[in-house]
């Protein structure tokens, strides 16, 4: 944390020189020593440190000041600092001011001028009141803060992206905290749109794009090179692995990724099936170790990069990105992965992002404690939202479409559900609609098998109802099936004969997509396994066949 601010102020420049000097001499190791020509001077930079989180230990101040006096300045630093103790300095003329103010203001302390020695008049006294200060202060978190509320999708989307990245943060919600809401409505009018990301520098960001939010934290936004031995679109685990063994065997790798390494894997509250991990590994933990270790093995990797269209031009496949470059290589691998189905019925764009939430959407769990939440789908990822969920909320229901989880779900994921008391699951179950006034309240459900409808209370839903192919950027350039999932090896050879674009003497690599030399590794493939640990491999064997087909151009 920074260091703790001691802040003093006096009108005379020959005493607050004096003050500053004494302070530094026995505190400036520990504190951050401020010195201050009037009040109005003072509480401007006690607003300053507020915003930048600050934290505040002792302030002193002269009692007889112009247009301020001391101990209005100390009653007027409450609102930002009430924790921070307070001195007087007075003459002895003031003293019967500065012994009302003990009540008035809650002074802590007043000291007559002049107070040498300082070593027995004034260091003392102050050594006693900062002792106290940390026994009792509560120290403000330094890192990013973000001020919003609940029911916002704006809101939601920089919690999730900052959370999604492994960026720690603080969330500040302005209708329940009453200093969130002072600090937000002491900003310009113009910077008021929510959310509001606060920074440990003092700089604040109003409502900001992913992209401004990953440079301001040091993530890589920009290609180095224009030209890459090998480029990796998607970074979720079949990318993160393809970078991985990409830049471990020397290959000059790029990869692309639109919001966040992990992909839907990253958002898995527990992986309790991955090879290696007895206990389980957070989708999120899985994905900061196989980032770091492609950084570190030479990996570039750019957030908020999105690519939006492929052309071949001869050997070399050229990648156009949203802000406008272009970027080539040699080799490409596709491992763009899927983006969840989204419901379509009344309500569900109205609340999205704001009580409806797709995907396991963990950093909105804490927020919903003690309340009703739902978990709509019977896959595995359903079932491991729900046991995450049940660690916060009052009741946990997961709505099924189909008449078992034994369906869909694993039988470790079955046996805990079945194990957690304050979690029900409802079969045969479809949502019709979400129903709420300001926030989402209740949801429409309709029993598929009888037709019965009723009302179910929640105060949020965590939708996992399948996935679609990411591969509109290769639409037209590589074969894919009527699900819009890409197709490779043998599924492009249809009674043993090669891609009618084909144009090489040889078939298709495994994981070799209808253009040579482009890959699909993970779920965007046709048939792919929705395993972890199957994405993983198919990453690394794509950097394998990627050498092969290197030393053929």
């Amino acid at each position: 944390m920074p260091k703790p601010v001691i802040l003093s102020v006096d009108d005379e420049p020959h005493v607050a020189s004096a003050i500053h000097r004494d302070l530094r001499s026995r505190y400036g190791e520990k504190y951050r020593i401020i010195k201050t020509g009037s009040g109005k001077e003072a509480l401007a930079v006690l607003k300053q440190l507020k915003a930048k989180n600050t934290p505040v230990a002792l302030l002193m101040a002269d009692q007889r000041m112009p247009e301020m006096s001391g101990t209005e300045f100390l009653g007027e630093t409450r609102q930002y600092f009430p924790e921070a103790r307070k001195v007087l300095l007075t003459a002895y003329a003031d003293t019967e001011a500065a012994i009302v103010s003990i009540n008035s203001i809650e002074l802590d302390y007043y000291l007559l001028k002049p107070w040498d020695p300082p070593e027995q008049n004034f260091y003392p006294v102050l050594d006693g009141l900062l002792d106290d200060w940390w026994t009792s202060a509560t120290i403000p978190y330094d890192g990013i803060r973000v001020a919003g509320t609940l029911w916002s999708a704006s809101c939601h989307d920089v919690k999730d992206f900052l959370s999604r990245n492994r960026i720690p943060y603080q969330w500040l919600d302005i209708e329940t905290d009453a200093e969130a809401k002072k600090l937000v409505d002491e900003m310009d009018e113009g910077e008021k749109i929510l959310p509001i990301v606060f920074f440990p520098d003092g700089s604040v960001l109003s409502n900001p794009e992913p992209r401004i939010i990953a440079e301001r934290v040091g993530l890589q936004t920009e290609a180095s090179a224009p030209f890459y031995d090998v480029i990796i679109i998607g970074g979720g685990p079949a990318g993160l692995a393809a970078g991985v063994y990409g830049a471990s065997e020397g290959l000059k790798t790029l990869l692309i990724e639109k919001e966040a390494t992990g992909g839907q894997a990253g958002t898995s509250s527990l992986i309790e099936n991955y090879l290696g991990f007895p206990k389980g590994v957070s989708g999120s933990e899985l994905a900061k170790r196989a980032t770091d270790q492609a950084i570190r093995l030479g990996c570039e990797i750019l957030t908020t990069a999105e690519a939006v269209n492929i052309r071949v031009e001869g050997a070399y496949k050229i990648i156009e990105l949203k802000a406008g470059n272009e970027i080539a290589c040699k080799a490409l691998v596709i491992a763009t992965g899927v983006a969840l189905n989204k419901l379509d019925v009344p309500g569900a764009e109205k609340y999205s992002g704001a009580g409806i939430y797709y995907g396991a959407a963990l950093t909105e769990a804490i927020n919903y404690k003690g309340k009703d939440m739902i978990v709509v789908g019977g896959a595995n990822s359903a079932g491991q939202g729900a046991l995450f969920f049940a660690r916060y909320a009052q009741k946990v229901s997961i709505l099924v479409r189909g008449d078992a989880l034994e369906n869909k779900m694993s039988s470790y994921l079955i046996d805990q559900i079945k194990a957690q008391e304050n979690i029900q699951v409802i079969l045969n179950t479809e949502v019709r609609e979400f129903v709420g006034k300001n926030r989402l309240e209740e949801l429409s459900i309709e029993n598929i098998q009888t037709g019965e409808r009723s009302a179910i209370p929640a105060s949020a839903v965590f939708i996992f109802i399948g996935a679609k192919a990411r591969t509109e950027i290769v639409s037209g350039v590589v074969d894919c099936d009527s699900s819009g999932f890409i197709l490779t090896d043998k599924d492009l050879m249809k009674h043993g004969d090669r891609p009618a674009r084909w144009k090489h003497k040889r078939d298709p690599y495994f994981l070799e997509t209808s253009e040579p030399g482009i890959f699909a590794a993970g779920d965007v493939r046709q048939s792919s396994v929705k395993r972890v640990a199957s994405a993983v491999g198919q990453g690394a064997i794509a950097i394998a066949l990627v050498h092969q087909y290197l030393k053929e151009v």
